[in-house]
């Protein structure tokens, strides 16, 4: 059984090997130094994982140890080349062998990772109790090691897929369409002689001769594992299906040591005086199930990730930029040196902040906005920009004889030109403006025409779509569609924004009014939200009048019972203050409304319990949260709130 589609590659672009020479580059047959061309390649195609310290690594061994934990290739790869390869044709391919050469087989079925169907309970049983065992962090390298070597010992030879970079076979190549180069290979494993060996593997290429390259030449496998001593990463192998059932505890402990190092271990434990290391373990472990099943929207689990990627990737450079020091480091390279180190600590840093936040919701929130507020013209003016491709006087036509006009094709150049009181005039079409999350000044924004025509995307590249502080700032009659961006689709920092009559097509959370802030929404729809569609924090104010709130919290969960989010949430420490009349919230993933209190109790309250085409808030003979309501400043009128997954409200402890 095949492992997936396979790609083809141009001749040109495999590399030629001669002794001791790799790529025009000398390079030393040395284990130490084959080992670190092996693994301290391109890091833009792998995750790997962190290195021995927050500091700069210093010494031969200290280097060592760091490249230990770089030989590492994601777990969620894919098995095959996408489909770019198959329809690559911009080089000639030479997919036919000649008569000396042979084709390269598919590649078997790898084993399928027990941990996939864990529960959070059982993985933090295996790694608290069963692995590390109550160690403290600096010793973790060797708890796992010797969990590794004990699994090792159930069968000394096997056979796996070694995933390897493609930098090691091929001169170029595209990333998409070869993650990795796997070659089935016969695995032999040697008893452990040191806390490191064991991360060490011999290798031999099994027959019938097999990849996910059709036409990678078999002698340059061969070269290759020649030049490496045969001598691989352990944790580049993957044990395929069909052997002795052995394997399969094999395969389940490299995985774990695998996730460990990937999204478990960090660099900083070792320096902290962390009293319970396995207490420790156990928060991340939650953190990594909260992403999987979707507590944690999506977008801000992404941000999260590329965080602690580009983390690993500046560790990675470090050690490799030190690793070319000679002996005494001119001023230059320890100037350089240094500062790679304080990018790498200010990532540190960011990271912590976000595991002591454990995510909530939307993340740590940091002011977003750097920009000045400009306020009015010298001369006292406003401005009314038309954003359109072309200014006709049909557009101008409602407008005073007196007004100052001024026409742009782009949003963002109209938003860069506004000051205090001016008003954007948008006209039908589909707009980016990065200036949106920029909003500083009192300016009112409208789209002429119908809402859905006047469509304004976020740039997936960015984290933020709509960020205001502004004291006063109205958005009307247009649609915000949220692509890739994290935070909330509007985010009010501080001051006062005013939605009116705007569709909100959220894809990571809702409107987030954070403490201070107040918000009115009327007349629109908020839907597809990951978290709440409105989220408010403690000390916020909102209104929000005949608006339809639905299809948020939309999560593919395995456990419904963590995410509780749904139409409206708000965190109380201080209560914020919430007006709520005529609006329709349905069919959200969670609840209707909740709200998070610091107290003992919480209350739920059914759909069977309200009044016909009432929220639960009015039903008057419910005292108990009538008075809470009235305690939280909490105020709805003639809300209708109903098919929510969960229920309509609920009042629950923080």
């Amino acid at each position: 059984m095949a492992s997936g589609p396979r790609a083809a590659v141009p001749e040109d672009s495999v590399r030629t090997i001669s002794p001791g020479r790799r790529g025009g580059k000398a390079v030393s047959t040395s284990p130490g130094n084959a080992t670190a061309a092996a693994s301290l390649t391109s890091t833009a195609s792998r995750v790997r994982s962190v290195v021995a310290s927050a500091r700069p690594v210093k010494g031969k061994a200290g280097r060592e140890a760091a490249r230990r934990r770089l030989q590492l290739l994601p777990g969620s790869q894919a098995e095959g080349p996408g489909e770019a390869a198959e329809e690559e044709e911009a080089a000639p391919l030479f997919s036919v062998p000649g008569e000396d050469e042979e084709e390269a087989q598919p590649l078997p079925p790898v084993c399928v990772s027990p941990m996939t169907g864990m529960w959070r309970d059982q993985k933090v049983a295996l790694y608290c109790d069963e692995v590390l065992q109550g160690c403290k962090a600096e010793d973790a390298d060797e708890a796992m090691s010797i969990y590794l070597s004990e699994k090792l010992k159930l069968k000394d030879k096997w056979l796996g897929v070694w995933k390897t970079d493609p930098e090691l076979f091929f001169v170029k190549y595209e990333e998409d369409s070869i993650p990795f180069v796997g070659i089935l290979v016969e695995v032999t494993c040697k008893p452990r002689q040191n806390s490191s060996s064991c991360f060490k593997v011999t290798v031999s290429v099994a027959e019938p001769f097999s990849s996910n390259i059709a036409n990678i030449p078999r002698d340059l496998v061969d070269e290759i594992l020649e030049e490496l001593e045969h001598s691989v990463p352990l944790l580049e192998v993957y044990p395929v299906e069909g052997q002795h059932t052995d394997i399969r505890d094999i395969a389940l402990a490299l995985e774990v040591v695998r996730f460990f190092y990937e999204f478990l271990w960090r660099d900083w434990d070792d320096e902290e005086s962390c009293e319970n290391y396995t207490a420790l373990i156990e928060e991340r472990i939650n953190l990594w199930c909260d992403i999987q099943d979707g507590t944690i929207p999506g977008p801000i689990a992404q941000r999260f990730k590329k965080t602690l990627e580009k983390y690993k990737n500046k560790r990675v450079e470090l050690i490799e930029y030190q690793s070319n020091i000679k002996e005494d480091p001119t001023a230059a390279e320890a100037v350089e040196c240094w500062k790679k180190y304080y990018e790498i600590v200010m990532l540190c840093g960011l990271l912590k902040m976000w595991e002591d936040l454990r995510l909530r919701v939307h993340g740590p929130f940091f002011p977003r906005i750097l920009r000045r507020r400009k306020g009015k013209r010298d001369f006292g003016k406003t401005i009314t920009h038309i954003v359109a491709k072309v200014m006709t006087t049909e557009m101008v036509k409602d407008l005073s004889s007196d007004t100052l006009l001024q026409q742009h094709d782009d949003l963002d150049l109209a938003l860069d030109s506004c000051y205090s009181g001016d008003t954007v005039v948008i006209f039908p079409g589909e707009y980016q403006a990065a200036n949106l999350a920029l909003l500083t000044d009192d300016i009112i924004i409208k789209g002429i025409g119908k809402r859905e025509e006047i469509m304004i995307t976020s740039e997936p590249s960015h984290d933020s779509f709509v960020v205001s502080r502004a004291d006063n700032v109205k958005l009307m009659h247009l649609s915000l569609i949220q692509q890739g961006t994290v935070d909330g689709i509007v985010v009010v920092e501080s001051g006062h924004t005013t939605l009116e009559n705007c569709i909100l097509k959220c894809e990571g959370t809702g409107v987030c009014v954070l403490t201070g802030a107040a918000l009115t929404i009327t007349d629109s729809e908020i839907t597809g939200a990951q978290g709440a569609g409105v989220e408010l924090y403690p000390g916020s104010t909102a209104i929000l009048e005949r608006n339809e709130i639905h299809h948020c919290n939309n999560l593919k969960t395995s456990d419904s019972s963590k995410s509780t989010l749904g139409g409206v949430n708000m965190k109380v420490l201080p209560a914020p203050k919430l007006k709520m009349t005529n609006n329709h919230i349905h069919n959200n993933n969670g609840y209707g409304v909740s709200i998070l209190q610091p107290t003992e109790q919480f209350f739920i309250v059914a759909e069977e319990a309200l009044n016909k085409g009432a929220a639960s808030g009015d039903k008057k003979d419910d005292q108990m949260l009538s008075k809470v309501m009235q305690n939280l400043n909490l105020e709805m009128n003639n809300n209708k709130i109903e098919a929510n997954v969960k229920g309509d409200i609920r009042i629950v402890t923080s």
